[in-house]
């Protein structure tokens, strides 16, 4: 491992791999054969699975949780409080070639890494793949098993391949309950939202 890059306060396995210019910060656990990149920046309290892979600078928010064997490619993007299921991958490369048009052997310099962004309190089903350059909305749900090709708006649920909205979620994840004229209710914590245009907001309390 080198130089110890974390804070006393974060557990690191001994079987991991965390880069020497990576950040972890304090209360965070990175699991046996986990990878984490130069210049990754995780924030605290996060749980990072076993086998799971953080790339060279990526940003992760505070209570993160990036479960096992998930890949996560630079430059991602996850705010506060995001759920990344086990073997989820957030690609990186628009256009996949392992050589050049010439034939040679592609290096760094040959393309541009494209991230995926994942919004406030987002979860991503377990074997989900979500095709950079892509955005997750705020607590929006992606289910097991869809691949993401195209934006995914704040509280939505999708599903399939390719991904396409079947519905809204609330804070706590559950499908939320339509009543009519465009509003919504969590069945599990009653707060109210409103649809308008293809875009839903929750109504204060």
């Amino acid at each position: 491992m080198g130089e110890e890059p974390v804070t006393a306060a974060a557990q690191v396995a001994e079987s991991a791999d965390v880069d020497a210019r990576a950040e972890v910060g304090p209360g965070t656990r990175v699991w046996h054969l986990a990878q984490i990149r130069e210049d990754a920046v995780l924030g605290r309290d996060c749980v990072i699975g076993r086998g799971a892979y953080i790339g060279p600078g990526v940003r992760l928010g505070n209570n993160v949780k990036v479960q096992n064997n998930a890949l996560v490619y630079e430059p991602a993007v996850l705010a506060d409080g995001v759920f990344i299921g086990p073997a989820v991958v957030l690609t990186n490369d628009e256009f996949p070639r392992a050589v050049t048009p010439e034939g040679r052997l592609k290096s760094g310099e040959d393309w541009t890494a494209v991230g995926v962004t994942v919004g406030e309190g987002a979860a991503i089903g377990a074997r989900a793949v979500c095709v950079a350059p892509v955005r997750i909305g705020r607590w929006a749900l992606v289910a097991a098993g869809a691949v993401v090709t195209r934006d995914v708006p704040d509280f939505a649920l999708v599903r399939g391949v390719p991904a396409r909205q079947a519905g809204w979620v609330g804070r706590a994840g559950e499908p939320l309950v339509a009543k009519g004229d465009g509003r919504y209710v969590c069945p599990r914590t009653g707060t109210a939202y409103r649809e308008e245009a293809g875009r839903l907001t929750e109504l204060p309390a």
